[in-house]
């Protein structure tokens, strides 16, 4: 089954991310737009298919989400989820558990920014279940 992927964004949508599809409710895809490592912030554009979201996880440097397109949700673990959209900007602090994705009827695309990328790595968690979103 072929999937036509819409544009919605002006970033281009990258490659399937099968690298971290194990973390991911269906397909999602990446696209690196930054590789001066020089300047330590890794910045990539990330596109959810419908429905897809990945699993709670948290961050030690933390992330900034910045929505190009689409909607989608995000959730800090303890806090109720919250529609995200075209515009919109989410801070990320160190060490918070959270998840974000597409919303259920919306294709999503976000940038994700790694902050602190000297010490920041990824702890994967749990996936999301359906309540509250």
């Amino acid at each position: 089954m072929e999937t036509n992927i819409p544009k919605i964004s002006d970033f281009p949508l990258g490659e399937e991310n099968t690298g971290y599809a194990q973390y991911f409710s269906g397909k999602s895809w990446l696209a690196p737009l930054t590789s001066n490592k020089d300047l330590n912030v890794p910045i990539s554009n990330v596109t959810f298919e419908p429905g897809c979201r990945n699993n709670w996880h948290s961050h030690t440097g933390g992330q900034i989400l910045i929505v190009v397109g689409g909607e989608g949700y995000y959730q800090e673990r303890g806090k109720p989820a919250r529609k995200i959209v075209t515009g919109d900007i989410v801070e990320i602090a160190p060490n918070v558990e959270h998840w974000h994705g597409a919303a259920p009827d919306s294709w999503f695309s976000h940038l994700s920014i790694i902050c602190n990328p000297q010490i920041n790595e990824n702890t994967w968690l749990e996936p999301v279940n359906d309540v509250g979103v």
